[in-house]
């Protein structure tokens, strides 16, 4: 589509769009089994003949290492080989247990799909976190429209080449463009939207699908919090946590935002940390190829703004010109820095110590929104019960971290601000599907006492029931 169209123009474009897709949908079609592991099977050729292409377009969007855009790409092929193998099974009806007041007959709910769907795209991952919702919606049954971020114009072109290569604009659009084609998107009636981003747009977002009483799934972030309790491994620790936070240069939404780290081993800790950082990348993480880059200009002052040079550990440089900022460690940090006010978003992080965990639980919960995500490093069992009965948040891993949203068989999605609904596999398949209840009754006999005149039927019942 053309992004140079006026308002007047964009507005018919995506009013047809969808009428084009929600005909397509009324026809019956993509109901059957076969035609949804049709379009998921061509789905998967498409990744296997473009991955090379992908990789190449995250590289050049976001500076996204080879390793990193194998990883995404991987998840996604997991999350749909999974779906072409249980699809059959998740499309089956479910007994449900029949009321007395249904007797004699049967119950069952059935996964109906909801229609047209539209999915607006981030820029942090941009590829995986288009095509695995659009996966999902198809597997339930939906035709699809998506909308990729404007900031990653190289992965978008992939996502719209394998649409109209592998998919009936029936079925799958790709919608390229600014604010203002997504502003006319959300003008139209969908059945259901799927957006990834910030809190700040999923509330604009929200507010458009609340004027159609359409269904949302938002999946937005927070601060996720790391808890280094004295009894963990530090070396694993340490080494899951950098991982996790530096992959993609901080971009991801499940990143750890800052750790509380127990006060007797905070120096042996921040030491640690220091090494691993050398070992990840080298003396200078410029020139390390498995480092990435912020997504532009704006989001580059953003995170520098919040680097206090005095509470620097490690790293702290950065370079404009490159959109570069080292991996950096802060020590000293105190809940009212400002870095502790948002969410990062970038390769900064902070470390605070903490004396009691009664200290963490108190900071949580001062936090904008529920966490995301949550990740303990203990080796107590009583620890791990103790803080997940204390903190509510989106998911998240015990001694490890951001590998829970690899995962086909858990639901991944926030609670709160951080997000609204979940998906991944089977869990996609459920957010893009209407749960229908059915109860069919037998013709054989009625039992007179639910019907007109009632009589003495009320104590006939408190009898029977008590």
């Amino acid at each position: 589509m053309n992004a140079a169209l006026d308002s007047t123009a964009q507005q018919n474009w995506a009013k047809q769009a969808v009428a084009k897709q929600r005909d397509f949908f009324e026809s019956g079609v993509t109901r059957s089994h076969e035609f949804r592991i049709a379009q998921l099977k061509q789905f998967k050729i498409a990744l296997i003949r473009y991955q090379d292409e992908i990789a190449a377009a995250l590289k050049a969007d976001i500076g996204r290492p080879p390793f990193e855009a194998f990883i995404e790409l991987n998840t996604l092929m997991d999350d749909l080989n999974h779906t072409i193998g249980h699809l059959h099974k998740w499309m089956k009806p479910v007994k449900a247990k029949t009321s007395k007041w249904a007797q004699p007959g049967t119950s069952r709910i059935e996964y109906t799909p909801r229609g047209v769907s539209l999915i607006i795209g981030p820029y942090n991952y941009p590829f995986l976190l288009c095509m695995q919702p659009m996966l999902g919606s198809i597997a339930a049954g939906n035709t699809v429209i998506i909308k990729p971020s404007s900031l990653t114009p190289a992965t978008g072109k992939i996502i719209e080449r394998i649409a109209k290569e592998y998919f009936s604009p029936d079925i799958v659009q790709v919608h390229l463009g600014s604010t203002d084609i997504t502003d006319a998107l959300l003008e139209e009636r969908f059945d259901h939207i799927f957006f990834t981003g910030s809190a700040r747009v999923g509330r604009i977002v929200m507010a458009k699908a609340a004027r159609h009483l359409t269904p949302v799934t938002l999946e937005l972030g927070g601060k996720s919090p790391t808890i280094v309790h004295s009894d963990a491994k530090l070396e694993i620790a340490v080494r899951r946590i950098l991982s996790g936070k530096m992959l993609n240069a901080g971009q991801t939404c499940i990143a750890p935002d800052h750790i509380f780290v127990h006060a007797p081993i905070q120096k042996a800790f921040e030491q640690k940390m220091v090494e691993m950082l050398r070992q990840f990348y080298g003396d200078n993480p410029q020139k390390s190829a498995d480092f990435g880059r912020m997504i532009n200009d704006r989001h580059f002052d953003r995170v520098k703004g919040l680097i206090d040079p005095a509470k620097v550990l490690a790293g702290g440089q950065t370079d404009k010109q490159d959109r570069y900022i080292a991996p950096t460690l802060l020590h000293n940090v105190s809940l009212d820095d400002s870095i502790m006010q948002e969410e990062i978003f970038g390769p900064v992080l902070p470390i605070i110590s903490y004396q009691n965990l009664s200290e963490v639980y108190q900071h949580v919960k001062r936090l904008p929104s529920h966490p995301l995500a949550l990740y303990l490093f203990t080796e107590s069992k009583s620890v791990e019960d103790e803080v997940l009965a204390n903190i509510q948040f989106g998911g998240g891993c015990i001694n490890n971290t951001v590998v829970h949203v690899a995962s086909a068989s858990l639901p991944f999605g926030g609670v709160g601000e951080s997000g609204m609904g979940a998906y991944h596999a089977q869990f996609s398949f459920q957010a893009f599907s209407h749960q229908r209840s059915i109860v069919k009754s037998a013709a054989l006999f009625d039992i007179p006492l639910r019907f007109p005149p009632y009589k003495n039927n009320v104590k006939i019942l408190k009898a029977l029931f008590r």
